[in-house]
């Protein structure tokens, strides 16, 4: 799958969010190690620690699906602004499921503003293997 359809898909699932507290929408786009598709979308909740973000939502639709690894991830945020990167608690979710070099790319509109890798965004993370 080529990047702008992936892009289109974040920004589609970010048009879905469910922000009206925060008004700040995020979608996200996951290709796992099969190739298959996930996406999510931010759903807050009256109860702001109960609020979802779009990573974790699509995660949790991979994983739901038979996915393991995330192979590309994708972020949307709002247009304009700074980059809309992962919190520090869905960078530990990809974290989980990417390896150091796994590419995250973050878009504003439909256009990639910023790429980083995994590594890049958490240095020297804590994963499955410190508990071995």
């Amino acid at each position: 799958m080529d990047i702008e359809t992936l892009i289109s898909c974040a920004t589609q699932a970010r048009e879905n969010a469910y922000a009206p507290y925060s008004g700040f929408a995020v979608g996200a786009a996951i290709i796992d190690e099969q190739g298959g598709l996930h996406i999510g979308c931010n759903v807050e909740n009256a109860a702001y620690p109960q609020s979802q973000c779009a990573e974790a939502t699509a995660i949790g639709s991979m994983i739901a699906s038979g996915g393991h690894e995330i192979s590309v991830i994708i972020i949307a945020g709002p247009e304009g602004g700074a980059p809309c990167t992962p919190c520090g608690g869905c960078r530990q979710r990809i974290r989980e499921f990417a390896t150091p070099n796994t590419p995250i790319y973050i878009c504003s509109g439909n256009k990639i503003v910023a790429e980083y890798t995994l590594a890049d965004l958490l240095p020297d993370s804590f994963g499955p293997e410190n508990l071995s």
